[in-house]
């Protein structure tokens, strides 16, 4: 009988393992914190990672209004949307898109990384934004998500 085992163990619902973090976007770049919040909610740093099952952590992001875009994108970059309808194409910029609702820059940049199916719209409802530093998940009693800052 053999006494090592090798065997593929793959993460589902019941073996996920969840946790709760919560990630400062004060000064951070846009991409580069959304790539990585991004990573969080799909459990890529987990070594029980599966592609095809939602075993990542719940993050909450705070301070979305404090979000930095590099160079020239507060007013060259374009968000573009249609309707379907004939003239129904909308273009906005980061800035004004920024005035409305500051959470929605970082939560269309994220939901863009995550899969386009019905698994990344589940990971994305693990994602929470909030504009200021209080958030309603204190419960949950997240942990600090610590982003590279340079």
């Amino acid at each position: 009988m053999d006494t090592l085992s090798y065997k593929t163990i793959s993460a589902n619902k019941a073996t996920a393992n969840k946790q709760w973090f919560v990630a400062d976007a004060t000064n951070q770049v846009l991409g580069r914190f959304s790539s990585r919040i991004a990573s969080v909610l799909r459990g890529k740093h987990k070594t029980n990672y599966t592609p095809h099952a939602d075993c990542g952590d719940y993050v909450i992001v705070i301070n979305a209004e404090k979000i930095r875009l590099t160079g020239n994108k507060w007013s060259d970059k374009q968000y573009i949307s249609h309707s379907g309808y004939p003239g129904g194409q909308k273009i906005r910029s980061p800035k004004q898109i920024a005035a409305k609702n500051p959470a929605q820059l970082i939560e269309m940049a994220i939901k863009k990384m995550l899969p386009r199916n019905r698994l990344g719209n589940a990971i994305f409802n693990n994602l929470h934004v909030y504009t200021g530093s209080a958030h309603p998940h204190e419960a949950q009693q997240p942990k600090e998500l610590t982003i590279n800052t340079k």
